[in-house]
């Protein structure tokens, strides 16, 4: 535990040291990794592996089992062309916010700030940049992105276990997950996520892997239809739901300070992307292939699937991810709860998992008001991924090298592949013009047009979204069907 502290500290003061410094740093912290300590081994990460794994996972949870519902609205070629468009431009974006993270700690440093014992967070590095008016939009779009990425997982706990026992209603089952959940006020920080994510990526492999191989053995249903794309609103809905895939990255910077050297982080998101293809795009081309419009009222892939010992598993695994993503996206709320509070310093973990407690609740009641598992992706992916993790980054990476001085000062430099500020101006300027006209222009539009349709047929407060009726009682109306151009 010494050796890991002293390890912090060092990344502290090296920070803007030579490569050296920041070799003997990672050393340093591998070196006490490679101690035979259990609370070692599975509680404290730093390397770029933990990087690796941390991205992975938190990219792709829930959301592998909505893709086959976004590829029956937007049809099979568009599906994949806008899996490989948004995970690119994710990575892109990821790439951008890695540089301005470097950029502002470069800064602080060299006016001796000391960020011992604090977490840097997004909106202080839009902040230490660009000024107050961006601080406020990155904490607002920010953490409203996380607060209703928290309500998706919880949702989708729901959902999923309700497949295995549909004794309780979902509406029930998501009051006892919000409990369950409710205990990750008690992992300090992303540096304790280590054993967590290396599970949560082994089991949404094993969840996409098993999507693909049960869809093609259960073979396409008799007279199968693949009439996607078939109308604009469902269209768009489908490509924001994509856009809101990979738009994980609203936890960057958390996780960039928890390595031991933040400067490797800067392709591993891509690296990340690259494995994340290998899950999303078998498992949804496999199970649109087989289940066609199905899909159209059945946004999660678990409900089509014949009940066995491999779905059970499946679904279990993901049970256990949604839990993982819950802390991954509700950590750094904690984070910014605890310095609005002033307990960030605390080092007491039984005293900050107090004052966190407060986070959770809203959380929890939004869950149970908007219960619509699929649809709710596409409206944040559209209304806050949009801004959050595609449009800001953009605009903050354009606007904080404007100027020659800024550029030929700037703590890195346009990577070896693209050595061109103007070409990374157009690459900024494109994602800017193409995520606000079809990601928040018509995917905001097609998602709150489906999203108030569930509304308009389920209901707020629904006890059992897209449940089996009773015997004897009629299902609701699929209010896709409903939906006209």
């Amino acid at each position: 535990m010494y050796a890991e502290k002293q390890a912090e500290e060092a990344i502290v003061s090296n920070f803007n040291g030579t490569d050296r410094d920041g070799e003997e740093v990672e050393k340093l912290g591998e070196e006490d990794q490679s101690i035979f300590s259990v609370k070692s081994l599975l509680w404290h990460g730093g390397s770029v592996w933990d990087a690796w794994f941390s991205c992975a996972s938190n990219q792709v949870a829930q959301v592998l089992l909505t893709l086959p519902y976004s590829f029956s609205q937007l049809g099979m070629v568009s599906g994949i062309v806008f899996q490989v468009l948004y995970g690119l431009v994710g990575s892109w974006t990821a790439y951008l916010i890695s540089v301005l993270y470097i950029e502002y700690r470069s800064r602080k440093e060299k006016e001796g700030v000391n960020f011992k014992n604090h977490v840097i967070q997004w909106f202080e590095v839009l902040d230490g940049l660009l000024g107050p008016y961006w601080k406020a939009a990155g904490l607002a779009f920010n953490c409203t992105f996380l607060l209703f990425g928290s309500v998706i997982q919880l949702i989708a706990c729901a959902s999923n276990i309700y497949y295995i026992n549909d004794h309780l209603d979902k509406r029930t089952w998501t009051y006892i997950f919000g409990a369950c959940c409710a205990t990750t006020v008690f992992i300090p920080s992303f540096h304790n996520y280590r054993i967590w994510s290396f599970l949560g990526l082994g089991m949404t492999t094993y969840t996409a892997w098993y999507l693909t191989i049960a869809a093609v053995i259960h073979g396409q249903v008799e007279n199968v239809q693949h009439t996607a794309p078939a109308k604009l609103v469902l269209y768009f809905t489908g490509a924001t739901n994509i856009l809101y895939t990979f738009g994980g990255h609203a936890v960057t910077v958390e996780i960039m300070h928890a390595m031991w050297k933040p400067q490797k982080f800067k392709y591993i998101y891509l690296i990340a992307t690259l494995y994340v293809f290998t899950l999303t795009i078998p498992s949804a081309s496999a199970v649109y292939w087989a289940f066609g419009d199905q899909l159209l009222n059945h946004s999660n892939a678990f409900s089509l699937l014949p009940k066995d010992v491999w779905r059970d598993a499946a679904v279990i695994l993901m049970l256990i991810h949604q839990f993982i993503t819950f802390g991954f996206a509700c950590t750094p709320l904690y984070f910014v709860w605890e310095k609005v509070i002033g307990m960030h310093d605390t080092k007491s973990i039984c005293l900050r998992a107090l004052v966190r407690l407060p986070v959770v609740i809203p959380i929890w009641f939004l869950a149970i008001i908007f219960p619509f598992f699929g649809p709710i992706n596409s409206a944040v992916g559209a209304l806050l991924v949009s801004f959050t993790v595609y449009i800001i980054p953009a605009l903050a990476h354009m606007l904080t090298y404007r100027t020659a001085s800024a550029r030929q000062n700037a703590a890195e430099k346009p990577p070896s592949f693209m050595p061109s500020w103007t070409i990374m101006y157009v690459i900024n300027l494109f994602i800017v013009g193409w995520v606000l006209v079809v990601g928040f222009g018509f995917g905001g539009w097609a998602s709150m047009s489906n999203f108030i349709k569930q509304v308009d047929t389920f209901g707020l407060f629904a006890k059992c979204y897209q449940c089996k009726p009773p015997a004897g009682q009629p299902p609701h109306p699929a209010p896709q069907a409903t939906v006209h151009n």
